[in-house]
């Protein structure tokens, strides 16, 4: 059966959830999807002596009333985009939840301060697991407080309204980097953003897999091979989307590095990631990670099981 036109969001009553939410609003109104809304908790426990090593369990009527309050702000936040718009309080573990409920989704959004500490700890826990584990594309979110703060209201409306003008995509030949730019092209289309390919080597010396190459190999050369490479993979996608605009960039560095420089001028970087099981599959991979953490816009991950099952879905 085909998969239900849904962008799944995950609030839980923070600035930077309320930021994504802003995020997935728009993008459901953009592409006519439908917007789910959910709050989540889990219920405290403390150890109780008395009940020889046991758990006793806090009340959870004042947690359930919360979160539903945070659902009802959020809902009301969202009122008059012009999509349907539900939502739902679940309990259990926020991750667990969003990862469950993104095999009724197309698109899962979760926010992310970035800045350290306990709060990142709680929003970071889901920013990293359910980009890994979700059965659809992820985005993250980070949170930019310079910019909700400011007392510039047009600048501050601009940003909520997140129009997407330009995206980068890495893509580096393996088949994860070809998914991620075929997704990159499907956000491009649907923005009419222009799209930017980046492709890194790392040749710095001191740092990056080929700085052990002998001093007489050249660089340039292997830049120009690289490049050769990601210009016949683009050539192709170009090809199939006629009018679709395309820059390519291979630059000295590693993909990671690369990708959160252009975040700072980029309104969306889409990254590919394997997404194994097992304890591997428990995080993304090492550059998906680190753009995860450092990206200055909002971060589309796809793994290859997520697009699979989107795929099997389409042609059932």
């Amino acid at each position: 059966m085909t998969r239900p036109e849904v962008v799944l969001v995950g609030v839980d009553g923070s600035d930077a959830s309320m930021h994504a939410l802003d995020w997935a609003a728009a993008y459901a109104a953009r592409v006519g999807w439908s917007l789910h809304v959910v709050c989540s908790y889990s219920l405290p426990s403390f150890t109780a002596a008395s009940l020889d090593g046991g758990y006793a369990a806090l009340d959870d009527t004042a947690i359930a009333e919360g979160a539903k309050a945070v659902l009802s702000e959020a809902t009301a936040r969202v009122e008059g985009i012009g999509v349907p718009v539900t939502g739902t309080v679940a309990t259990g573990d926020a991750a667990g939840v969003l990862v469950e409920m993104s095999a009724e989704a197309c698109l899962a959004v979760v926010g992310t301060r970035g800045r350290g500490g306990f709060t990142e700890r709680l929003l970071g826990t889901v920013s990293s697991a359910l980009p890994a584990h979700a059965h659809c594309p992820t985005v993250v979110v980070p949170y930019r407080q310079e910019v909700a703060e400011t007392d510039d209201p047009e600048r501050r409306d601009g940003d909520r309204i997140h129009d997407v003008r330009r995206i980068v995509v890495g893509v580096d030949g393996s088949p994860t980097a070809e998914i991620a730019l075929r997704h990159a092209v499907e956000q491009a289309e649907t923005w009419d953003a222009e799209l930017v390919a980046v492709a890194g080597v790392p040749l710095g010396s001191g740092a990056g897999v080929l700085a052990w190459l002998p001093s007489q190999i050249d660089h340039e050369q292997i830049l120009d091979d690289v490049k050769a490479g990601l210009d016949v993979i683009v050539d192709r996608v170009a090809a199939e989307h006629p009018g679709l605009k395309i820059k390519r960039h291979v630059l000295d560095g590693s993909g990671a590095e690369l990708l959160t420089e252009f975040s700072g001028a980029a309104d969306l970087v889409v990254v590919g990631s394997r997404g194994r099981g097992g304890f591997r599959g428990l995080l993304l991979g090492s550059t998906s990670q680190a753009v995860l953490h450092h990206s200055k816009c909002p971060v589309l991950v796809v793994t290859r099981r997520c697009d699979e099952e989107l795929q099997a879905d389409s042609a059932a």
